[in-house]
């Protein structure tokens, strides 16, 4: 069933951690008590009359008639008398407490000034078989804290600008995508491509996931294990090593490694001619002029990003409470589709602010969280 959870709460600290709203819900066809619970959250006993709840009836009794064929009546023409005897009176009451009840719950909600941050936990106390309903809807809502002290908060920002530097690592990694790779004799070091055997075991038995025949790994990568990168380094072709590495699990493998082959990464050299072929731009200029575009369109984003993360996170300091984990949910989904949403304006994407930052999406998610 799903339950909506909306309106807003005006709660105040008390000794059980909420205070009870001023004043009693207005009684009628549907009336609600709250009581204050420990942890940010309430009960809501919510009482619905015989004569209230019909009009739920009728409308199930409805539903049913256009789905049940009963002879000599045309779809949804059968009286409701004839649907009791056919059906039974338990499959509608069934059918108007699963529709009615988040109607009545949503009711209770806007009448007790409540902000419900989750699903609520739904007990019905009565009325399943007959009479008026009555049920109680545990949920959480959200707390008011008191933030003492924010004035004269400061926030700093990273820098608007798109260095020469940084415009010339963005033009190496698109070089880095046209590199050519050529053997060479010398010792192997960061950033050369070495072709090896590789064979990991534990316990004499070959581990299958680590195991390669001319594998190309580049080194200083560490997409293996740490002390692959280090008994490579300075390593030349025809080498043989061996050395224990833990895997990620925990456990300690053994490890044997021959060198067969070095290549270094020659990037192409920065020319119009290169631009042209790389790019939608005919000239060095112009791609250097969109990269640096890119880059200030990305460094706005994130000195809008680092304001208001700076400021939350200032605020949040002077919070001693811990915030209830449906709100940090729904503030990281926020977040991400706010950052979105403001890169979209900017002309770029998430996928290209990713690679701009170096961030993976998890990363992206952990950051914001």
């Amino acid at each position: 069933m799903a339950l909506p959870a909306r309106a807003r709460a005006h709660w105040q600290p008390g000794a059980s951690g909420l205070r009870r709203p001023t004043g009693k819900l207005p009684g009628g066809p549907m009336k609600s008590v709250v009581e204050p619970l420990e942890g940010n959250r309430v009960k809501l006993t919510v009482e619905v009359d015989e004569q209230e709840f019909d009009r739920a009836l009728e409308a199930a009794f409805r539903k049913i008639a256009r789905e049940v064929r009963i002879p000599g009546f045309r779809p949804g023409k059968a009286p409701r008398r004839v649907l009791e005897a056919r059906v039974g009176k338990g499959v509608a009451r069934e059918e108007a407490l699963r529709e009615s009840l988040p109607t009545y719950y949503a009711q209770a909600l806007r009448e007790a000034d409540l902000d419900a941050i989750a699903p609520p936990e739904i007990d019905i106390t009565s009325g399943e078989e007959a009479g008026p309903i009555a049920f109680d809807a545990v949920v959480q809502v959200r707390p008011n804290v008191a933030i003492p002290g924010y004035e004269g908060l400061q926030v700093t920002v990273p820098s608007l600008e798109a260095g020469e530097e940084d415009v010339g690592h963005q033009l190496d990694r698109l070089r880095s995508q046209f590199g050519e790779l050529v053997t060479v004799s010398r010792p192997a070091r960061d950033g050369d491509h070495v072709s090896i055997d590789i064979k990991a075991y534990r316990h004499d038995e070959t581990i299958e996931g680590l195991t390669s025949e001319d594998y190309l790994y580049e080194l200083g990568s560490g997409a293996l294990v740490p002390q692959l990168d280090e008994e490579l380094r300075g390593a030349r072709v025809g080498d043989i090593f061996r050395f224990n590495a833990p895997l990620p699990e925990g456990e300690e493998a053994s490890f044997q490694v021959l060198v067969k082959e070095i290549k270094e990464k020659k990037l192409p050299e920065v020319t119009d001619d290169w631009a042209s072929e790389a790019s939608e731009f005919e000239t060095v200029d112009e791609l250097r002029a969109d990269i640096r575009e890119r880059l200030l369109a990305v460094k706005r984003v994130q000195a809008q990003l680092a304001l208001r993360e700076g400021a939350l996170t200032a605020l949040a300091e002077l919070v001693a409470e811990d915030p209830p984990e449906p709100l940090v949910d729904a503030e990281v989904e926020r977040r991400v589709h706010d950052l979105n949403h403001r890169l979209q304006a900017q002309g770029a994407d998430l996928r290209q602010y990713l690679e701009a930052t170096g961030q993976s999406g998890d990363q992206l998610v952990a950051e914001a969280r």
